[in-house]
């Protein structure tokens, strides 16, 4: 969807968010004459439209920078990605948290577990504010409800899925207790889990259209729903029920493999025919703060949303345009590319590159210095030349508006040859579906003999610094090879914030080993 006119969307579903959880008493129901009640909100499809926004919204808070909840920093990249063996926390100007994670410090206390855990059940929270308004009196169409109800659906499938993976027994929020002593929900069973996240998402599939408008852009569809209920059984190991749903999406599917890989990742080739379910972002208005990018934040109304990609992943220790290069890939990364392969050159800055950043005066170009990293690598991948360009840029160059892919058609096409590997499937249409990718890399060697061994290599290096390393690290319990003695097999879950754990008042409980 645009995000151009989400902002007070957002805000006024915000305020009705709030209306969901603190409601008026008998003895003192007073409304104030400048808020917006659920009962004066939900009424319009406009009005639920922006209900459906806040919830979008919620995934791009998951990068969000604020000083205000937990002092958040982008707490997301850290667990996704710095966690991992293809980015390292750099030495030279990283934040402690940042560090720890790097070295497997993971403790229940720490502010990425608490950061994302709040904004996956704020995303939930909102997307059943959505499903519970539209059974209330309103002027919506049947046809609205039934779209509007799939998307919601389909978000709420979406949320649930990424705390799966996260945290294996989250809670599963499927209403909205009304009482404030109802709040606490317990665990959840996987198996439950995994019921409740598909039928999720076949209702999206059943409800959603296979496209939206140009004024829509970005908004989930049916093929989207398909494709993530061939993912979602893919982490189940319902290998039969995989290849069926990623099979109909790789035969009778819109999407298709970009001819230049680096076009997956440039700001002005967004929402193109590789992106299955892309984060939206805005575009450059107002005062674009760093800090109120994200909704949770008390000005979020100043600015539009953005991320603060370059700011955190450009190359700092003295380099141009005073960045912070927090994070930078590992050798270790670069080691793993075969001879050849063409994508290395979109994915990290090295020794011997011109380098491309950007500040308020403009787009700056020199040649990389090696020194600016303790890995001597800085990320590349959604930056370069193209990319670094006021158009992609808040005025003041802190920020940039660049929309994150989350999940593209390569990344469904490795997952479908895992489930044909896996299920017994016909291997040589698996093997076509690396070989796919690798031809668009421009890799002419054989792969490894063996499927899965050539599948699993193809997703490191095709997704590379994409926020999945991690979660395929757990799935495929690959921990122990990849960090040896610094492994422990409880790592394969997150732990639950430790707030929640207190707020639980008992009815939630830890993971084992934290």
């Amino acid at each position: 969807m645009k995000y151009i006119m989400k902002k007070a969307q957002i805000l006024i579903a915000g305020i009705c968010l709030m209306v969901g959880v603190y409601s008026c008493s008998d003895e003192l129901d007073l409304q104030p004459l400048d808020r917006l009640t659920a009962d004066t909100f939900y009424k319009t499809r406009s009005d639920f439209d922006g209900a459906i926004f806040a919830s979008y919204s919620s995934i791009q808070d998951l990068w969000g920078t604020s000083t205000e909840t937990l002092s958040e920093r982008g707490e997301f990249w850290k667990l996704s990605m710095v966690i991992t063996d293809d980015v390292a926390a750099d030495a030279l100007t990283s934040d402690q948290i940042s560090r720890d994670i790097d070295a497997l410090q993971i403790r229940a206390s720490d502010v990425p577990y608490a950061a994302a855990y709040t904004q996956l059940y704020e995303g939930i929270y909102r997307a059943n504010l959505v499903l519970q308004n539209m059974e209330n009196d309103n002027e919506l169409t049947a046809e609205d409800k039934t779209v509007l109800g799939a998307e919601a659906k389909f978000l709420r499938a979406w949320f649930h899925f990424q705390a799966l993976k996260m945290f294996g027994t989250p809670p599963a929020a499927l209403e909205i207790k009304a009482g404030i002593n109802e709040q606490a929900l317990p665990n959840a069973t996987q198996d439950a889990l995994f019921t409740a996240i598909l039928a999720d998402f076949a209702d999206a599939a059943a409800g959603l259209p296979d496209s939206w408008d140009s004024s829509n852009t970005g908004r989930a569809t049916a093929w989207a729903a398909r494709s993530y209920i061939g993912k979602v059984n893919v982490w189940k190991q319902d290998w039969p029920a995989a290849i069926t749903a990623l099979g109909d999406v790789v035969d009778n599917g819109p999407y298709m493999l970009m001819p230049d890989y680096a076009d997956n990742f440039n700001f002005n080739s967004e929402n193109n025919a590789e992106s299955i379910f892309e984060v939206q972002y805005g575009g450059p208005f107002s005062d674009d703060n760093l800090w109120v990018f994200d909704d949770t934040h008390s000005e979020d109304f100043k600015a539009s949303q953005g991320t603060g990609r370059g700011w955190y992943w450009d190359a700092g220790n003295g380099a141009p345009a005073g960045k912070l290069g927090w994070w930078a890939p590992t050798q270790d990364l670069v080691d793993a590319f075969e001879p050849g392969d063409l994508r290395a050159e979109s994915i990290f800055y090295q020794a011997g590159d011109m380098y491309y950043t950007y500040d308020g005066g403009g787009q700056q170009e020199l040649a990389y210095d090696d020194t600016w990293s303790s890995t001597g690598l800085t990320l590349k991948k959604y930056r370069g030349q193209t990319n670094t360009v006021a158009g992609n840029h808040a005025p003041n160059g802190q920020a940039d508006f660049n929309n994150e892919r989350w999940f593209r058609f390569a990344e469904l096409k490795l997952l479908y040859a895992e489930a044909l590997i896996q299920g017994g499937g016909d291997l040589g249409i698996a093997v076509q579906q690396i070989q796919d990718i690798r031809d668009r890399a421009g890799l002419t060697d054989p792969m490894d003999p063996d499927p899965l061994t050539a599948m699993m290599q193809e997703k490191r290096i095709e997704l590379a610094t994409e926020p999945h390393r991690w979660f395929d690290i757990t799935r495929w319990n690959i921990g122990a090879s990849v960090f040896g003695a610094a492994w422990e097999d409880r790592f394969n879950v997150f732990p639950f914030p430790q707030s929640e754990i207190d707020r639980s008042n008992g009815m939630l409980n830890q993971n084992a080993g934290y």
